[in-house]
C-alpha cells in the first residue's frame, strides 16, 4: 500500500484543476494583454479566474494579484508595508519565531537594512501565540503585524480574527501567511480584518508555480517584479493563464465541499494522533484546539528523523520531518525549537499532513507500521540506549 502523507508540503492535482488548464496549453493560448480574439479569449479567463479566487476570499476581484506562489506573495506583502512604513517614520515589525522562512527571510533582510523586527515567543503551552502578545508589542513606530495563519510544520491555527481587529484599532496593517489554511478552513478578509493575505495553487489540489495575494483596496503595494503592466501594474511578466485557471478550479472546489472534507480529514487526523500518542515516550506538536484539520506532528525520543522517514518510505508511507523548504538542512527545525523542544528531540519529528484523498485505511497502515518503525529505529540507537539504563533522563 502507497499513503501519501505529505500535503503540507504539496498536493496532487485534482482532476478538476487539470481539466480546467488543459485548453490554455493548446486552444486558447493568447497573451491576455494582447489585443486580437485569442488575447482577449484568454482576458476574459483571466478575469473570471480573478473573480473565483476573490469570492472564495470574500474580496472583491480587483484585490487580488496573481504571483508566483506564497513566496512571492510573501515578499511583496512585507516589503511594501515596510516601504510604506519608511516613509511614515515607522521601522518596527511584529512577527512570530514559527514563521516559514518566506517570512523570516524577508524580515531578516529588512533588519539588516535597519527595521527592527519582534518576533513573538511561542507559548510552550499550547504552542500558539496569544492576542494579548500582539497588543503587548505594538508601539508607536510599528507599521506591519505579520503572523502566519496557521503553522506548515506542527498545525496550529492563530487567532486570526483577533489580531487583525487589534492591528485594525491600531491603524496597523495586518498580513498574514495563509499557504496552510486555504482550501482547509473557512476563510473571510472582510470579517476576520485581514489587510493582505498569502495564498498557493499547489496546497489544495492545485498545480506549482503559481499563487496569490489579496491587497485590501486601497493600500499602497510595492512593486517586486518590474518589467511591465500586468496585475494592475503592481507585478510584471505574462501571467500564467493555465496555472492561474487551474488554482482557481481548485480553490473554488475546495472551498465549496469544505463542509464535507473537513470533518472527514480532522477524524482521519484525530485517528492518528490518538494511535500515535500511545507509543512511549514521545509528544504531540501543536495546538491540540486550534489545529489544522490535516496536521500530525509529533517527536519521538531516542530516534532521528530521517532514518524514521527512510523507514517510512520502504513501508509505502510518505511523510515528512517538517517544512519541505528546509530538507536539506542537518539542522533541526525552529519552529520544533520555537515550542520549547531540545535538540535531541527535535530531530526524531514526525509530520502526517493529511487530505481528501486520504483514506481510513490507510490510517490504519500508518498505525501499524510508525510503531513498529519507531522501535526498530531505538533497539539500534545509543541514545535510546542511554535512556535505558539511566544514563540519560527522558525528556518526553
Amino acid at each position: 500500500m502507497r499513503v501519501y502523507a505529505d500535503n503540507a508540503a504539496t498536493t496532487a492535482m485534482s482532476r478538476t484543476a487539470i481539466d480546467a488548464m488543459l485548453p490554455y496549453f493548446d486552444n486558447i493560448y493568447g497573451n491576455p494583454s494582447s489585443l486580437h480574439s485569442l488575447g482577449q479569449v484568454a482576458k476574459e479567463a483571466l478575469d473570471a479566474a480573478r473573480k473565483t479566487v476573490a469570492d472564495c476570499l470574500g474580496c472583491e476581484p480587483r484585490e487580488i494579484i496573481f504571483t508566483s506562489g506564497g513566496s512571492e506573495a510573501d515578499n511583496q506583502a512585507i516589503l511594501s508595508a515596510a516601504r510604506v512604513g519608511l516613509r511614515k517614520g515607522k521601522k518596527h515589525i511584529i512577527s512570530t519565531a514559527f514563521e516559514h522562512h518566506a517570512v523570516l527571510h524577508t524580515l531578516q533582510k529588512l533588519e539588516k537594512e535597519g527595521y527592527e523586527v519582534t518576533y513573538l515567543d511561542v507559548n510552550n503551552a499550547d504552542h500558539n501565540i496569544s492576542v494579548q502578545q500582539v497588543k503587548d508589542a505594538i508601539r508607536e513606530d510599528t507599521c506591519l503585524v505579520t503572523t502566519m495563519y496557521a503553522n506548515n510544520e506542527i498545525g496550529s491555527v492563530l487567532p486570526i480574527a483577533e489580531i487583525g481587529a487589534v492591528c485594525q484599532k491600531a491603524g496597523i496593517p495586518f498580513h498574514t501567511d495563509a499557504v496552510q489554511a486555504v482550501g482547509h478552513i473557512k476563510i473571510n478578509v472582510r470579517e476576520q480584518n485581514i489587510d493582505m493575505l498569502s495564498l498557493s495553487a499547489h496546497k489544495f489540489h492545485g498545480p506549482k508555480g503559481v499563487g496569490a495575494l489579496y491587497v485590501r483596496k486601497g493600500f499602497p503595494l510595492v512593486n517586486v517584479i518590474e518589467g511591465g503592466a500586468q496585475e494592475r501594474g503592481k507585478r510584471a511578466g505574462t501571467e500564467n493563464i493555465a496555472g492561474i485557471c487551474g488554482m482557481a478550479a481548485a480553490m473554488k472546489e475546495a472551498c465549496d465541499r469544505i463542509d464535507e472534507t473537513m470533518p472527514k480529514v480532522a477524524a482521519m487526523r484525530d485517528k492518528l494522533i490518538e494511535g500515535l500518542s500511545k507509543i512511549p515516550h514521545c509528544a504531540l506538536n501543536g495546538d491540540r484546539v486550534n489545529r489544522l484539520p490535516n496536521n500530525v506532528s509529533f517527536c519521538f525520543e531516542g530516534i532521528e528523523g530521517e532514518s524514521l522517514l527512510l523507514y517510512l518510505d520502504a513501508q509505502g508511507i510518505c511523510a515528512s520531518s517538517g517544512s519541505a523548504c528546509t530538507s536539506g538542512s542537518l539542522d533541526p527545525s525552529h519552529v520544533l525549537l520555537a515550542i520549547g523542544r531540545v535538540h535531541d528531540v527535535a530531530h526524531g519529528s514526525l509530520r502526517l499532513s493529511l487530505s481528501d484523498y486520504n483514506t481510513m485505511e490507510e490510517m490504519d497502515h500508518i498505525l501499524t507500521v510508525v510503531p513498529q518503525v519507531v522501535q526498530l529505529l531505538r533497539n539500534m540507537s545509543p541514545v535510546w540506549r542511554d535512556l535505558q539504563v539511566g544514563k540519560r533522563q527522558y525528556i518526553l
